[in-house]
C-alpha cells in the first residue's frame, strides 16, 4: 500500500562545537529526503538565546549588523547583532560580545573580565533610534554582574574617595557607592527581554558564581571572595536604581548580567520560547504528522527549558510525535527523558573518536533521518 510522506518538521538547535542549528536542520531534512523526495520539510532551527541564536532568527529573515565594542578583556572585537520587524527591534547574543569562545577574553583573569563591549553594543543601537531589545545570555565568560554594561550606559561606580572603579569582579572590591542619576536617560524608554533558561538568582549557593563561575575559569577557592564582592555590589545598585531583583529567578543568568538587565527593566523569558515564536514554530507544528528535534549533548538538563524541550513541549500540545537525535545521551536521563520524547537517538554508528563525530556530524545526521525515515514508513504502511 502507498502511504503519502509526512509532514515533518525538523527543529534541532545547534550540535556546539560541531554543525549549527541550520545547518543540521539542513542535514536531517537531506536524509529524510531520501525516503521521500517529495515530501513537505518544515525547517525551524532552534536556539535558547546563547551561541546560534542570530543564525536560528535569521533562517525567518531579518537583517544583520555589526558594531566594533570591548570584549570581555577590553580589545576590542566585532560583534554581531540582528535587526528585525522593520529594524524595530534589536537582537544581542551575549556570546558574540564576551563569549567563552573568544580567545582574548579567556586569556584573560576572569576577575578582570568585563561586560562593557555589551553597554557599548546597547548605546550604539540606541544612537541608531532603536529601543526594542532582545538580548540572549548564554555562553558568556564574564561574572561581573553586569556592572561594565551598566558603567557603560552612565551608571557610576566609585570608591569611597570617589574615584571610578574598573567594573570588573577585582576593581568591584574597592567600590562603596553606586550612582546612577546619569543612566543613559534613553534606557527608561527602553523594553527588553532577556532571553535564557538560567533561573539561578545572583549570589550564595545556587548563585552566577558557585554554579557557572568555575567553567568561567574561577577557581575553587576564589568562589566566595567572588560571591561576596557581588553581594555587596547588588544593594548599592539596587538602591541607586530603586529596583529589588538580587534574587530574582535568572539574576545569575550570564554571569550576573541578568541582574543587571533585570535592575534596567527587563522581563525574563525562555530564549528558547521567544525563538519559537519568531520562527512560528507554532504554525509549523500545524497538520504536521512529525517533529525532529536533537543538539550536541542531551541530559536531564535538557528538561529545565532547553531548545529540544521546547520543541517537544509544543508539538505535544498538538499532538505530534517527537524523535530526538542527539550527538550523545546520558542513558541514565532515558526514564526521564521518554517523559517528553517519542524516542531519544545519538548519532555514532559505532567505536569512534570525539573528532570524528564532529567531522562527520552532517553526515551522520543525514543517515539518522534516512533510516528513523524509513522505520516510519514501515509502521505507516
Amino acid at each position: 500500500m502507498l502511504v503519502p510522506p509526512p509532514v515533518v518538521v525538523v527543529a534541532p538547535n545547534s550540535y556546539k562545537g560541531s554543525v549549527s542549528a541550520t545547518a543540521a536542520a539542513a542535514a536531517l531534512s537531506r536524509g529524510l529526503a531520501r525516503v521521500w523526495p517529495d515530501g513537505e520539510r518544515r525547517i525551524c532551527p532552534m536556539a535558547d538565546g546563547g551561541e546560534g541564536t542570530l543564525d536560528a532568527i535569521f533562517s525567518r529573515g531579518g537583517r544583520r549588523g555589526s558594531a566594533r565594542v570591548s570584549g570581555a578583556s577590553g580589545a576590542p572585537i566585532d560583534a554581531a547583532f540582528g535587526l528585525i520587524e522593520g529594524d524595530a527591534i534589536a537582537v544581542i547574543e551575549s556570546a558574540q560580545v564576551v563569549g567563552l569562545t573568544e580567545a582574548n577574553g579567556i586569556a584573560t583573569a576572569v576577575e578582570q573580565r568585563s561586560t562593557r563591549g555589551l553597554g557599548e553594543l546597547v548605546r550604539t543601537l540606541l544612537d541608531a533610534g532603536i529601543r526594542k531589545f532582545m538580548i540572549g545570555l548564554g555562553g558568556s565568560s564574564t561574572n561581573d554582574a553586569g556592572a561594565g554594561m551598566l558603567a557603560t550606559l552612565g551608571v557610576k561606580l566609585v570608591d569611597g574617595k570617589g574615584r571610578d572603579v574598573e567594573p570588573t569582579p577585582l576593581g568591584l572590591k574597592a567600590l562603596a557607592q553606586v550612582d546612577a542619576s546619569t543612566l543613559d536617560p534613553r534606557m527608561a524608554e527602553a523594553q527588553i527581554t532577556i532571553m535564557s533558561d538560567v533561573t539561578n538568582p545572583l549570589c550564595g549557593e545556587r548563585g552566577a558564581t558557585a554554579i557557572f563561575g568555575p567553567q568561567k575559569g574561577v577557581a575553587t577557592e576564589r568562589v566566595a571572595e567572588i560571591d561576596a564582592t557581588l553581594a555587596r555590589f547588588a544593594p548599592l545598585a539596587e538602591r541607586a536604581i530603586g529596583r529589588g531583583v538580587k534574587d530574582r529567578p535568572g539574576a545569575g543568568a550570564a554571569g550576573g548580567l541578568g541582574f543587571a538587565l533585570l535592575l534596567l527593566g527587563g522581563e525574563l523569558r525562555s530564549g528558547a520560547e521567544v525563538v519559537a515564536d519568531l520562527l512560528g514554530l507554532d504554525a509549523a507544528l500545524d497538520g504536521a504528522h512529525w517533529l525532529i528535534t536533537g543538539e550536541g549533548r542531551t541530559d536531564r538538563q535538557t528538561l529545565l527549558g532547553k531548545a529540544p524541550f521546547v520543541a517537544a513541549r509544543h508539538a505535544a500540545a498538538r499532538g505530534v510525535p517527537v524523535t530526538l537525535v542527539s550527538g550523545s545521551i546520558d542513558r541514565s536521563a532515558l526514564a526521564e527523558l521518554r517523559s517528553r520524547f517519542t524516542s531519544c537517538h545519538a548519532l555514532a554508528f559505532g567505536p569512534a573518536t570525539l573528532e570524528e563525530c564532529v567531522a562527520n556530524a552532517p553526515a551522520l545526521l543525514a543517515d539518522t533521518a534516512e533510516q528513523l525515515a524509513r522505520l516510519f514508513q514501515a509502521r505507516a504502511a
